[in-house]
C-alpha cells in the first residue's frame, strides 16, 4: 500500500474546487458525476477549502502518527494504518460519540447532521492499496495539493550500530 501525506501549497491553489468534487465523486456510491448528484444521501467530500489571510487552503486530515482521533476512540473506529498510513473510520464501529471531533487539532472529523457517523479524509485509502494517490491530488490542476510518498526512515529492530563499538 502507498503511504504518504497530501502536502498543500497555497500560494498556487486558485480556489477552482477540484480537489472538493474529486473528492465528494471518489467517495460517491456510483462513481459517476452525473449519478452522484442524484444521490441520497449525496456523497461528502472530506477535503474544504478556508480562506485564510487571503490565501484559499484546501484542508485534510493530517493524518497524525499519535492521531488524538484514535487515542480517544472508545470502539476503534479510528484507526492508524500504520507508519504514514492514513487514519481511517470504521463505520461499522463508530457510534458518533464525537471525541474525534472533539479532539482533533485540525477540526477535520465531521459530524453528520443525520445519522451517527463521521466523515473525515482518508486519504482515499482504496486508491492506495492499488497504489495510487488520492483523487484530491490527482485532480489538482495547478499541483496545490501534491501526494508526498512516505519513506520509512527507521533503522530494522536488528540494526543497532551501538552494539559494534
Amino acid at each position: 500500500m502507498l503511504t504518504g501525506l497530501v502536502r498543500v501549497n497555497s500560494e498556487i491553489c486558485v480556489a477552482c474546487s477540484r480537489c472538493v468534487q474529486a473528492c465528494a465523486l471518489e467517495h460517491s456510491l456510483s462513481k459517476s458525476l452525473f449519478e452522484a448528484i442524484l444521490e441520497d444521501p449525496p456523497p461528502r467530500p472530506r477535503v474544504k477549502l478556508h480562506e485564510i489571510n487571503g490565501a484559499c487552503v484546501p484542508t485534510e486530515c493530517h493524518h497524525c502518527e499519535a492521531a488524538a482521533c484514535v487515542l480517544v476512540c472508545p470502539t476503534g473506529a479510528m484507526q492508524k494504518l500504520g507508519v504514514g498510513g492514513p487514519v481511517i473510520v470504521d463505520d461499522k464501529l463508530c457510534i458518533g460519540c464525537r471525541s474525534c471531533v472533539l479532539t482533533c487539532p485540525y477540526g477535520v472529523p465531521d459530524a453528520h447532521l443525520q445519522g451517527e457517523q463521521i466523515t473525515k479524509c482518508d486519504q482515499c485509502v482504496h486508491r492506495l492499496r492499488d497504489n495510487r494517490i488520492p483523487a484530491c491530488a490527482e485532480a489538482c490542476p495547478t499541483g496545490a495539493l501534491e501526494f508526498k510518498v512516505h519513506v520509512d526512515t527507521t533503522a530494522p529492530k536488528e540494526y543497532r550500530p551501538w552494539r559494534n563499538l
